[in-house]
């Protein structure tokens, strides 16, 4: 069954409330899964998951100009919305929300915005300034044209490979009291281990090869952080600098809630704990971002 398209507020206000009056359920809930369009099979793991979830998933696809420092990557964007429908459809998303930048941003490029502060001026702020803070209000205005009725329950849908991302989200969240549960959704990666991204369709044969050394790194520092080993972070950026094809830009591993840098964690000490590896490279002309969880599992290093 295919979704009802939107384009304005009030028509997803109404829709939202007549669905969500008509659940079987009370209080019933809605799932919100925001994304920018050029769908692949990980934003269908953030639709399917949501719909597992609730009563009610609205999907967004707006392709938003905050984000973009350069015209250009904005022009050059993909738009394939009537694909995006179907696919979202084929996941059980009852609305999509797909409004015309005027109607989210009514009076041009807004004059206040939200700011990412210090946790978003770090790895990809560095490389991309103000990127997070366009993020951050576009996330907020998202979160509140598609706010429930009082008595239902609200979750949005987030990736796991956007990892600084999702950790802003959480924070403004936080920070700023929204009633909404930020749902994390691991990352989906193909068959050979590269994180699918919207991106990935602008490498060539070769260059997709030679990017799969980017999950590589990060599946060696998994392993050694669940054995409880030093995780030599200094073997894992070698490995990857050994591929011609890409250049690395950053390759860290944090606390995944502050995104500090755990270096006692990285040389010679055993892997305790949690942390998050980080890493971008670019591999050809295309920019590529991946993460992993980290977490040692002592009962698996005695055995």
């Amino acid at each position: 069954m295919s979704p009802r398209v939107l384009t304005t507020a009030a028509e997803l206000r109404a829709a939202t409330i007549e669905l969500l009056g008509s659940s079987r359920r009370h209080p019933s809930s809605l799932g919100l899964v925001p994304t920018m369009g050029a769908l692949h099979e990980g934003h269908a793991a953030l639709a399917r998951a949501a719909r597992e979830e609730n009563d009610v998933v609205v999907a967004t696809i707006f392709v938003n100009p905050l984000q973009f420092g350069d015209p250009a990557d904005l022009d050059r964007y993909p738009r394939t919305l009537e694909a995006d429908v179907q696919l979202l459809g084929g996941c059980g998303v009852d609305l999509v929300f797909a409004p015309p930048q005027e109607e989210v941003y009514a009076g041009g490029a807004p004059l206040v915005r939200l700011s990412a502060g210090r946790l978003g001026e770090k790895f990809e702020g560095e490389f991309r300034p103000g990127h997070f803070d366009g993020m951050l209000t576009v996330v907020a205005k998202l979160l509140h044209l598609a706010w429930p009725a009082a008595d239902a329950s609200y979750r949005a849908y987030f990736g796991q490979k956007d990892a600084q991302q999702l950790a802003l989200i959480r924070r403004m969240v936080s920070d700023l009291n929204f009633t909404a549960e930020i749902r994390a959704v691991p990352t989906v990666r193909s068959a050979e281990g590269l994180a699918l991204s919207s991106r990935n369709r602008f490498l060539s044969e070769e260059e997709a090869r030679a990017a799969l050394v980017l999950s590589r790194a990060l599946r060696l520092l998994a392993g050694r952080a669940s054995r409880c080993e030093p995780l030599d972070l200094d073997s894992a950026v070698a490995l990857v600098e050994c591929e011609p094809l890409v250049e690395l830009e950053y390759f860290e591993v944090v606390d995944p809630d502050t995104l500090e840098p755990l270096a006692f964690n990285c040389s010679l000490t055993p892997f305790s704990g949690e942390g998050l590896a980080l890493i971008a490279a670019r591999v050809g002309s295309v920019r590529l971002i991946d993460n992993q969880p980290l977490k040692a599992d002592p009962a698996g290093a005695r055995g």
